[in-house]
């Protein structure tokens, strides 16, 4: 079992900028993608961002050049900087990894956005 804590989510004016951690325990020997999900009220669960075990990130649309994934292995921990933030990014923020072909979720973290 892979456990996951997330961090930093928070109340931020539009243009602002957060950033979120989230650490894995446990069984993480395996793990060779972690990433971010949100999913917004009334709506369906969207990739955000994902990293690999060589650094290699994929984004949604919606967040290039503004948002930032990157990971520490040595901690085990993935961040997620989001810059310049939209009322479009008020969401739960979940953190997500892939380990021997098992997803793991986050209790996730909530983001709002004001205008």
């Amino acid at each position: 079992q892979v456990q996951l804590v997330e961090s930093g989510g928070g109340l931020v004016q539009a243009g602002g900028s957060l950033r979120l951690s989230c650490t894995a325990s446990g069984s993480i020997f395996g793990i060779v993608i972690m990433g971010w999900y949100r999913q917004a009220p009334g709506k369906q669960r969207d990739l955000v961002a994902t990293i690999d075990n060589s650094g290699t990130t994929r984004y949604a649309d919606a967040v290039k050049g503004r948002f930032t994934i990157s990971r520490d292995n040595a901690k085990n921990t993935v961040y997620l900087q989001m810059s310049s933030l939209k009322p479009d990014d008020t969401a739960i923020y979940l953190c997500n990894v892939l380990r021997l072909g098992q997803f793991y979720w986050g209790q996730g973290t909530q983001v709002t956005v004001s205008s």
